[in-house]
């Protein structure tokens, strides 16, 4: 009886070992068989979607640009003349950043609803771009996102930008109103004939779209750095697809 039990368990392990074994050939032959096309494209597709998902999510919580100083939107250099002599009024260093902290917080709100039109670009990839893109750059994909919805993502962060910008802060006045009479005092005196003896340039900044544009260098910052751990580090292919996809390039 003892002896039965025995072989019946030799059996068993032998089949056990022989349908480890096929899951391992069937394995290996899986990673070494070729791409088909599709696979690429929904390979490349899938990594972007991850990419602006993680991004997205990260920006539009509460403080995501604001908290974050690889991203965290500041007024343009030129401003340091405002904010220097705001800073030494009582309360002033608060108002610069109540100022500071309002354009973020439009940044994130924005971020929120950036998604969809990033992933419909991606949907809409064509077979030449995907396989392209696929072989680029750390970060071919994510500037090819930029590259084919810049203008679409400007049209909706910059109305919320300039929300923010024109809301009152103090003594009736918004930021975007002190930012012009700044630099418009500023240009005067650089236009005079003393002001250009002394070299001095103006300034002809738009803030609304400086700031945008610093936000949405946020956006694709976040974006890129995603698309680059895809590429480079095995650990950040969540998926079974992305593992065999890039697992080749």
């Amino acid at each position: 009886m003892n002896t039965r039990l025995i072989l019946l368990g030799l059996f068993m392990l032998t089949l056990s070992g022989c349908a480890e074994m096929q899951q391992m050939a069937r394995t290996i032959y899986d990673e070494q068989k070729p791409l088909s096309t599709t696979e690429i494209i929904a390979g490349l597709k899938q990594a972007l979607v991850v990419g602006t998902d993680s991004s997205v999510a990260e920006l539009s919580a509460i403080d995501g640009y604001l908290k974050d100083e690889a991203v965290k939107i500041l007024l343009p250099p030129e401003a340091d003349m405002i904010t220097n002599n705001l800073s030494k009024l009582p309360g002033g260093q608060q108002l610069v950043d109540k100022v500071i902290t309002s354009i973020n917080s439009a940044a994130s709100d924005a971020a929120k609803e950036a998604a969809p039109i990033l992933v419909n670009s991606i949907k809409s990839m064509s077979i030449q771009d995907a396989a392209g893109l696929l072989t680029g750059g750390d970060y071919a994909a994510t500037e090819y996102l930029k590259r084919t919805n810049y203008d679409a993502l400007v049209a909706l962060y910059q109305p919320k930008i300039e929300g923010s910008l024109n809301k009152k802060i103090i003594g009736n006045y918004s930021a975007q109103q002190s930012w012009d009479e700044m630099t418009g005092k500023w240009n005067q005196v650089a236009g005079t004939f003393v002001g250009q003896l002394a070299e001095l340039e103006t300034v002809e900044t738009n803030l609304s779209a400086y700031l945008t544009q610093r936000a949405l260098d946020g956006l694709f910052l976040k974006i890129g750095e995603t698309e680059k751990n895809i590429r480079q580090d095995p650990a950040a292919r969540v998926t079974d697809l992305l593992k065999r996809v890039f697992a080749r390039q």
